[in-house]
């Protein structure tokens, strides 16, 4: 009787150990900023900018057959590292697209190129290099699916999709 009741002890004794959870008690998620919040910014594993899943990062836009940063893509590339180096147990993949016009390996290429300008630019602002990787979908994997000018320019950019926090 003595081992029955010593062995159901341990048994529960090891579910409520088992069940309990390592998540913070705020709510933030793991996604907190020096101040300990994320703005209420929704931030989840595999998230990305996009769909507006990857906390504080945006995504970053390029002209037309271009793998340059204009003014406007580095402004959203200093909140992103702002937001990165106060989050530091983020790390994240750059993903480079294109729109659908040039070929296939052509596009693999300059989505490469983005990718590559996005991370080497985070780096060049602080964020350590083993955080971000890149890889290129070319025009694979569009976010618009018109043909004009209004959609491509949707298609040409740098998603931000986080693989740790």
């Amino acid at each position: 009787m003595f081992t029955r009741a010593f062995f159901t002890t341990l048994m529960v004794a090891l579910l409520a150990i088992g069940c309990s959870s390592n998540k913070p008690k705020n709510g933030q998620d793991g996604a907190e900023g020096a101040n300990g919040s994320n703005n209420g910014m929704s931030l989840e594993l595999n998230g990305d900018s996009d769909s507006n899943k990857a906390g504080g990062l945006q995504t970053v836009f390029f002209a037309f057959d271009s793998s340059t940063l204009d003014s406007a893509a580095k402004g959203t590339m200093q909140s992103n590292a702002d937001f990165l180096k106060s989050n530091t147990k983020i790390e994240v993949q750059v993903e480079g697209h294109c729109d659908e016009r040039g070929g296939r390996q052509y596009n693999l290429a300059l989505g490469e190129r983005r990718a590559k300008a996005v991370r080497d630019h985070l780096i060049a602002l602080g964020v350590e290099a083993k955080r971000v990787t890149t890889i290129s979908y070319g025009n694979e994997r569009p976010v618009s699916e018109g043909h004009d000018e209004a959609a491509w320019s949707k298609n040409r950019r740098g998603n931000f999709v986080v693989t740790a926090k």
